[in-house]
């Protein structure tokens, strides 16, 4: 039985050394430049491989990375094992239960998002395969695997460029997160079909009984398994060593989802992420037990299996600027347009639709694993493998920018931004609705807006849900037909009575007009407001003013 000897085996660790060293410090680099860190991953595979540090050492590169022997199986089976721990944390991050509440909205994003660049893909391929590079053997196979490639999303960079822009929270982000996880579910599934089709079952049959398997499979571990896990996690975690014994719990499941899958005729780590949505849609797995897993995956195997990427081609000799420019239009396009056109019709504004379209249009992992199969099987070129890898690349780092750009109109307002003193009026009025006419009256004259239409909206608003948030201060607010948000504001030192539940009578009323389409915006803005008058002492100062001028002063002096 061969076996590793001592200079294989600094061999194997030198390599695994420079590997996370690399991956880790590049990964480091991108985060602080506000990118994924997959992209610094990617490229320190990149710099350590034939590309850069193989062009100029090219024997040294050899020595550390050899593409045949011991060595090479040995960093494969590190970088195969990378890969199912890396799928077991992608399903952690998939909650079921979002991806029910969102819906239609959801299910219509997700399908769109999933065809039409499926098509995109499929079509070119198959009619135009010479705009590809080469006539491929098998056209079929190679067209399932172009519309495949460019059909999947990427839910952790998606969940992170979210989480960067501040808008995981918002109904857009829950839709989006709710939509790449439904994308991630079906994009395995279609996987399973291609492995089948490329003939990758390991039990030898059909890729109808494969593609039976692996819906068994999924059915199985999601309505069974996962209530097993279920009812066994409180006692794992209360009686096991922590957190050594639920992570041990963890990652031995997902081995044994992966061996299943394995044996089934699918890729391993289908399993480790079945087993990982099972794990992740219990209540009784802790967020604290998945940030233990997550930073423990992310940070050791993440960058052994993406810097790997840059170790299997040189990408100046393979790239192609035409293939690569095909590849990006197709994707881009199709994402774009079918996740945009699904969230329009599922009642998103335009900006909205667009700012779904980009995040959904992020890539990562699974294209990069479906890729590696086929360029394994022979089915691409290695020109269409560092087409795909730009595609990942390129998407990824543009996903956080281009919805910045498009969600611009809907994050740029403060409170502090929309007052001045020609929107501040000291009065008297004992009667609330009174105050609010006043109020609407003020905007109605600035803005040239419809008084009677605005007065009626907020007073049928106010009427609905009263609007006294405590500290003195209520905030009627109404959704009218207008372009960007209006605030005015009424200084009552008498007090009118808007129900706030601390029984205090309020004392500065705050009007917010924000557009009938941003329903976030209302929701931020309202926000901010609480968030500004939460002290109560500060809130009191305001009140003794003689003016409107001195209350903006004071007010910028005691909350900006």
């Amino acid at each position: 039985m061969q076996k590793l000897g001592s200079a294989e085996i600094v061999q194997l660790l030198l390599a695994i050394t420079l590997m996370l060293g690399f991956g880790r410090a590049f990964g480091e680099l991108f985060r602080k430049i506000k990118q994924p860190a997959v992209v610094g991953e990617i490229l320190a595979g990149i710099f350590l491989g034939p590309t850069i540090f193989g062009t100029i050492f090219p024997e040294i590169q050899q020595f550390i990375f050899p593409s045949i022997g011991l060595v090479t199986i040995s960093l494969d089976a590190i970088v195969n094992l990378s890969i199912i721990f890396m799928l077991l944390v992608v399903g952690l991050e998939i909650d079921l239960a979002v991806v029910i509440k969102q819906g239609t909205a959801a299910l219509t994003t997700g399908t769109l998002g999933m065809i039409i660049p499926f098509i995109f893909g499929a079509a070119a391929a198959y009619f135009a395969p010479s705009i590809f590079g080469s006539q491929p053997d098998n056209l079929l196979i190679f067209s399932f695997f172009i519309g495949t490639a460019l059909a999947i999303s990427a839910l952790p960079v998606i969940a992170r460029t979210l989480m960067d822009l501040k808008l995981f929270k918002t109904k857009m982000g829950m839709t989006i997160m709710a939509a790449a996880m439904f994308n991630d579910l079906m994009g395995w599934i279609i996987f399973s079909i291609f492995l089948g089709l490329v003939g990758s079952s390991s039990h030898g049959g059909t890729v109808w009984e494969t593609i039976g398997f692996t819906l068994l499979f999924t059915f199985i571990v999601l309505i069974f398994v996962r209530k097993l896990f279920d009812k066994s996690l409180p006692y794992i975690q209360s009686r096991l060593s922590w957190p050594g014994g639920i992570l041990a719990f963890v990652m031995v499941s997902s081995l044994i989802g992966a061996i299943l899958t394995e044996l089934i005729g699918v890729h391993s780590i289908f399993g480790a992420f079945i087993i990982g949505v099972a794990l992740g849609d219990s209540v009784h797995l802790s967020e604290k037990t998945k940030f233990i897993v997550h930073q423990f995956i992310t940070n050791i195997f993440a960058p052994l299996f993406f810097v790997s990427i840059g170790l299997k081609v040189n990408f100046i000799q393979a790239f192609d600027p035409v293939i690569v420019l095909v590849i990006i239009v197709l994707g881009f396009l199709g994402k774009i347009i079918g996740c945009g056109f699904g969230a329009k019709i599922s009642g998103f504004n335009n900006n909205e639709s667009l700012s779904i379209g980009f995040a959904m249009n992020s890539r990562g992992v699974l294209e990069i694993v479906l890729s590696l199969v086929a360029i394994q099987s022979g089915i691409i070129s290695e020109e269409i493998f560092v087409a795909i890898i730009i595609l990942v690349l390129s998407s990824s780092v543009l996903a956080g920018p281009l919805m910045s750009y498009f969600t611009k109109d809907s994050r740029k307002y403060s409170f502090m931004d929309l007052i001045d003193s020609k929107s501040i009026i000291v009065s008297n009025y004992e009667k609330k609705d009174d105050q609010i006419k006043q109020l609407c009256k003020v905007a109605s004259d600035r803005y040239k807006l419809n008084y009677d239409e605005i007065s009626s909206r907020v007073i049928q608003r106010e009427n609905l849900i009263p609007t006294g948030i405590g500290n003195f201060v209520a905030i009627p607010h109404a959704k009218v037909k207008i372009n960007k948000p209006i605030v005015t504001i009424g200084i009552n030192k008498k007090g009118l009575d808007f129900e706030a539940p601390d029984h205090q009578l309020s004392k500065i009323i705050i009007l917010l007009l924000t557009p009938e389409d941003k329903n976030e915006l209302q929701l931020q803005l309202l926000a901010d407001v609480a968030n500004k008058f939460r002290d109560k002492e500060k809130i009191s100062s305001l009140l003794n003013i003689s003016s409107e001028e001195e209350f903006m002063s004071k007010i910028k002096e005691e909350l900006a």
